[in-house]
């Protein structure tokens, strides 16, 4: 008998303390573990994720939860849909060009990161660090040297017959890439001529993809040997495959910069550790980030390899006001659909 009840009161001591552990363990993991929205190039095995994530959460015990959400423009829109309901404590890869967007959702909170210190004061486009950058690039077309197409050197070129079903477009309202493109027309030609642009370009387009990953890996697979990327993408290759086959073309016009960020959620309960995790993209990862994104890091004092040597960078680069952008890129997006799509 003393045996069943020594037994029972053990029983339910071990019940008490597994009770007591995971409701610790549930608590714990609610304290240090956030979730992040990022875009397909930072959390696919070529990124810089993959390398990154375990490092941090290494360092500070911090689990983090990625959610891939395609590209930067799908990434924010669901975000933005989501509202007060986004799951996400921060999220990682907004443009500079998307930023009216997102200061007009309310989704972020401000930080001002001890890392800002080392960041260029032209590279940081909100006053308010609701968005805080983490990296930077300027978009170029890529040519393929080994094709029997010669390169061209303006957009203008890109009209040109000799170009048909040789170049890979992207398309502006799915992709953040595409929208510089956009822009970039909208330098260039204004917006009473952006659009005879398109369309001329677009009768030589093999195809106009829906994000960058796709049309790049049509570019490398050989199904076109011109597509619209950034003037860092050679990076990659030297790096990697020790090859300059693909190289970054400058034009004459000028190019479209464009600035990536990383912003906190106001909704977010878990914002010191999304701040440690700002933190760590902004100092121990940049090297890491700007290499696998084909970018250049925000961080004056990252050290970069050689292979950058094969960026060439324009003399004249654009950038236009996050407010102007928003105020007006539905009506350009509208315009864009009607003038390329159902041709």
């Amino acid at each position: 008998m003393k045996k069943r009840t020594l037994l029972t009161i053990l029983l339910a001591l071990l019940c008490s303390m597994a009770l007591m552990a995971q409701a610790a363990g549930e608590e714990t993991t609610a304290k240090e573990s956030i979730t992040l929205y990022c875009y397909d190039t930072f959390s696919s095995e070529w990124g810089s994720g993959p390398t990154l994530i375990p490092l941090f959460e290494e360092e500070t015990g911090i689990h983090v939860n990625v959610v891939s959400t395609g590209d930067a423009v799908e990434m924010l829109s669901r975000a933005i849909m989501e509202g007060d309901d986004c799951e996400a404590d921060l999220i990682m890869g907004i443009s500079d060009d998307q930023a009216g967007k997102a200061y007009e959702s309310g989704l972020f909170t401000s930080y001002e990161s001890p890392m800002l210190e080392y960041i260029d004061d032209s590279l940081e486009f909100d006053p308010e660090h609701r968005l805080i950058p983490f990296d930077y690039g300027v978009f170029a077309f890529v040519w393929d040297s080994e094709s029997d197409v010669p390169a061209p050197t303006s957009l203008e070129d890109l009209k040109d017959p000799v170009y048909k079903d040789k170049i890979i477009l992207i398309d502006p309202r799915t992709s953040s890439v595409g929208l510089g493109l956009l822009l970039w027309t909208i330098d260039v030609y204004g917006e009473d001529g952006y659009l005879d642009w398109w369309r001329a370009v677009g009768e030589n387009a093999l195809t106009i993809a829906d994000g960058w990953s796709s049309a790049y890996g049509l570019f490398t697979e050989g199904e076109a040997p011109i597509v619209i990327s950034y003037t860092t993408s050679p990076v990659y290759h030297v790096l990697w495959e020790d090859s300059t086959r693909y190289q970054a073309l400058i034009f004459d016009e000028g190019h479209h910069q464009t600035i990536e960020s990383i912003g906190i959620l106001a909704s977010s309960d878990n914002k010191e550790a999304a701040q440690a995790f700002v933190d760590f993209i902004l100092s121990e990862g940049q090297a890491e980030t700007a290499i696998a994104n084909s970018m250049y890091p925000v961080n004056s004092g990252t050290e970069l390899p050689d292979a950058y040597d094969w960026a060439p960078k324009p003399d004249t680069t654009f950038s236009m006001d996050p407010e102007y952008v928003a105020a007006n890129i539905d009506r350009w997006t509208d315009e864009w659909t009607q003038a390329m799509i159902g041709r």
